[in-house]
């Protein structure tokens, strides 16, 4: 088998900026000072991979979101999404979370115990 690549140079590089949020790094690429046309409503955050020890984990406090979507995937691990609609979600390898805040919705992040 051979593989064509058909694929125009590579216009742009951007490098995320880094965040410590409490025992592991996010790093966001979008939006960036070198990429605003994207807009002010598209994020693309990643962070990992991290090893917890027991009992420590990810607790992002319930934040709000207004107007937007946030869609979460997980290469591996597992978050709890819990959210001010009463919904409440484990996350697994391989699955998604869309959320829709709409006119104003808070959420939070966590790990499980």
């Amino acid at each position: 088998m051979t593989l064509q690549s058909n694929s125009q140079p590579v216009e742009q590089v951007v490098l995320p900026a880094t965040r410590d949020l409490g025992g592991f790094d996010v790093r966001r690429a979008l939006p960036s000072a070198q990429r605003r046309m994207v807009g002010p409503f598209v994020f693309l955050d990643s962070f990992g991979p991290v090893v917890f020890r027991a009992g420590d984990g990810v607790d992002t406090r319930p934040h709000p979101h207004i107007g937007l979507a946030t869609l979460t995937y997980l290469i591996e691990g597992e978050m709890v999404h819990r959210d001010s609609e009463g919904y409440v979600q484990a996350i697994k390898p391989g699955e998604v979370n869309l959320m829709t805040a709409g006119r104003g919705i808070v959420h939070s992040e966590r790990t499980g115990p």
